[in-house]
């Protein structure tokens, strides 16, 4: 329970600091948000952590920039980043866990 407890402290804690570089990351061109989201989901992936939505994301931020709708193309960028992000430090926290005997 306090495994748990920390590590649902850490994500609100990671969460409350992503907020003001997401819109710092906003400014960055959308080839380098797909490039940084590519390499979270990634490292996601290496921990066996990759969540379901990330590529989907990064699929239609495809579409919207073809589209050229830059502004929706580098939040749905962001938003699969910060899933690969979120994904990997599930994984890295979720590493040991085991079946909880009550």
């Amino acid at each position: 329970m306090k495994k748990l407890a920390v590590f649902a402290a850490a994500l609100l804690l990671f969460g409350c600091a992503t907020t003001s570089e997401n819109k710092m990351e906003m400014t960055a061109d959308y080839p380098t948000l797909v490039k940084q989201a590519k390499a979270s989901i990634a490292k996601a992936k290496s921990v066996g952590s990759e969540w379901r939505d990330s590529k989907k994301f990064l699929k239609k931020a495809a579409k919207a920039a073809k589209a050229g709708d830059m502004e929706k193309a580098k939040k749905l960028a962001l938003k699969a980043k910060t899933e690969g992000e979120l994904g990997y430090a599930q994984g890295v926290g979720q590493k040991n866990a085991a079946p909880w005997l009550f």
